[in-house]
């Protein structure tokens, strides 16, 4: 069994063994412990557990989501992607509920199919409020719509300038920073917004990442110079500048995210993958090398319809091999973060040589 599934089994196992019975918003219950630490390697392979299989086009689809600031689930549904339907089929359905008349309400199925079609109604019900996207990409500034109204009603600013005054974009200054002070101990994104936690349909899980990076050294240089030339690592010296011709990176990057909510069997290998995926964009937007993926853990816990599939997890050999991520070279990362997402779709990044086990049905609690 390869690393990843290792430490996330023993993960499972810890809950089972050393986990409490806890209440939760649900009504479902769960097991929980508090306070764990997920570690990765990254060139031991893309982690993507291998002792269940994963869907990966909606890791990818979910991250290329957040990366557009998108809030609305219209797009995601129409790429096959339900993993939010639930948040927002349970604010419709809450709503139906408190009407007082006859009129039917939507199944889920249903549900679905009028998002997809139904542009208004998406609008209205697809919509989850300033979510993850809405914070990476769109922080608003305190009190500058109130101060900038006026200047914008006046025409003494213009709407663009507007829009670039008062929203504070993280994921774009992250990469400026990167590039221009790789050794800042400031490289964070936070989707923890206090001021805005009760307009999102559900406060963020995993609040926030940090990247550090770290400078690469001559050895680690040269064996990605010998990797380059197809030679492998050859015990052979290789000339600085003929390393610095081939635009080897000069330095490593790393990830780490913190997560308040951990639903383990189900979204915890959700955002080992989408961090893992998301560390991998960065480190091609800056020519790093992708090195160390961390997940701090809170309320780290399995619900008490998904011990059975736990177990049976656990109970599972996987594969020694993890696999690998290729992302396309027309995909664009000389650019912005905006100018990579418009040159590519989920199709240019693609898991290759991935084995696992079946699929396990867990149930979701919304």
């Amino acid at each position: 069994m390869n690393s990843i599934d290792k430490n996330y089994i023993n993960l499972l196992k810890d809950i089972l063994e050393n986990g409490v019975s806890k209440g939760d918003r649900t009504g479902t219950g769960t097991i929980s412990v508090f306070g764990r630490q997920i570690r990765h390697k990254m060139s031991e392979g893309f982690p993507l557990l291998t002792t269940k299989k994963m869907f990966f086009r909606g890791i990818i689809t979910e991250l290329f989501w957040f990366l557009r600031g998108e809030t609305n689930i219209q797009s995601l549904v129409k790429e096959g992607n339900n993993i939010w339907v639930g948040d927002a089929y349970k604010r419709y359905y809450d709503d139906w509920l408190s009407r007082k008349n006859n009129e039917w309400g939507l199944t889920k199925e249903e549900f679905i199919n009028k998002i997809k079609t139904d542009d208004e109604f998406a609008e209205e019900w697809g919509e989850l409020g300033p979510i993850y996207g809405a914070q990476w990409r769109k922080w608003e500034r305190y009190g500058y719509r109130n101060v900038q109204n006026g200047a914008l009603d006046c025409g003494m600013i213009t709407m663009e300038e507007y829009q670039k005054e008062m929203y504070i974009d993280q994921i774009a200054n992250l990469i400026n920073d990167l590039k221009t002070n790789p050794d800042s101990r400031r490289l964070m994104v936070n989707a923890w917004n206090v001021g805005e936690l009760d307009k999102m349909t559900l406060p963020p899980c995993h609040y926030g990442f940090q990247l550090w990076t770290r400078e690469l050294s001559d050895s680690e240089r040269a064996k990605i110079y010998w990797d380059k030339k197809g030679i492998g690592n050859p015990m052979l010296p290789a000339l600085r500048k003929d390393i610095d011709d081939s635009d080897v990176p000069t330095r490593a990057i790393s990830l780490m995210w913190n997560q308040r909510s951990v639903d383990t069997p189900l979204g915890l290998p959700f955002n080992i993958a989408s961090y893992a995926a998301l560390l991998m964009i960065f480190a091609k937007m800056t020519n790093m090398v992708p090195d160390e993926l961390i997940g701090n853990l809170g309320d780290t816990h399995v619900y008490n319809n998904q011990i059975d599939g736990v177990k049976e997890q656990i109970n599972r050999n996987g594969y020694d091999e993890l696999p690998n991520l290729k992302i396309s070279d027309s995909v664009n990362f000389k650019g912005s973060i905006d100018d990579m997402l418009a040159s590519c779709t989920y199709k240019d990044f693609t898991i290759e040589n991935y084995k696992s086990e079946e699929r396990i049905e867990f149930p979701l609690s919304n």
